[in-house]
């Protein structure tokens, strides 16, 4: 102990600096300007070694600007194209639908004048019969099967007799359609009783001649053999006139 006690008290004892003491804002303030310079010459000595290798900054950042623009620019003309080739594909439908339309009247046109034309060269053969005709009579009578499954067309002239042209005929057309369906025997009514929108459309009114155009539809498992057309004065429960149609033989 004592030795210990010598060597901190005595001429051999180490020696005891005294510094001045310096606050930490003081130090950070010394500091700090220096970690910014270096931070300078980092980014200058960066910026120089892309420029040595061939990298411009402002340059690429010009570009860039430039390609973004260039982007957004054919975006909206994308956008305006595709309006554009929407607006014609309507259009092309509208032009489409405006076409089949009128091709659907022509064809009607067609038809009817087909129509007229027999018409005609029937009225114009009529008086060489005229005298041998009944009062009524029916004329180019046909059922033909539609372009719907199930779907038959019937079409026929009905025709006052020469003495009686002038006074008016009223009545009712019924058909008659016969087939058989699983192996039974079938025999449908037109127009069905119970819809009295159909009863009105069959109802008959002329003085001269009176064209028929009707649609009757049977169930797709039926098959149609024959259809009977009965023509019946107003207030007569036998018919004035019928005529039957196979169709078996013309299938």
């Amino acid at each position: 102990m004592i030795r210990s006690f010598r060597r901190k008290f005595s001429i051999s004892a180490p020696r005891l600096s005294v510094r001045p003491h310096v606050p930490w804002y003081v130090r950070w303030a010394i500091a700090v300007p220096f970690i910014l310079l270096i931070g300078l010459l980092i980014w200058w000595a960066y910026g120089s070694g892309l420029e040595l290798a061939g990298f411009h900054r402002g340059q690429a950042e010009k570009e860039l600007s430039e390609l973004h623009d260039r982007v957004a620019f054919l975006e909206g003309e994308n956008a305006k194209q595709a309006n554009q080739i929407a607006a014609y594909e309507r259009q092309g439908q509208i032009d489409h639908a405006s076409n089949q339309g009128v091709e659907n009247q022509l064809k009607s046109l067609n038809d009817e004048n087909a129509r007229l034309k027999e018409d005609l060269l029937f009225f114009d053969n009529l008086p060489l019969t005229g005298s041998r005709e009944a009062e009524l009579s029916i004329h180019r009578l046909k059922v033909e099967a539609d372009a719907l499954p199930g779907e038959y067309h019937c079409r026929m002239l009905l025709v006052q007799s020469v003495q009686q042209r002038g006074k008016m005929f009223e009545g009712s057309l019924q058909m008659v359609v016969e087939g058989e369906q699983d192996g039974r025997k079938v025999v449908l009514q037109f127009p069905q009783m119970n819809s009295s929108q159909d009863v009105a459309a069959h109802q008959l009114s002329f003085k001269y001649y009176q064209r028929i155009d009707k649609v009757f539809k049977v169930p797709l498992e039926m098959k149609v053999s024959g259809v009977e057309v009965r023509v019946y004065e107003k207030g007569m429960q036998e018919p004035r006139i019928k005529q039957l149609v196979n169709l078996s033989s013309q299938s």
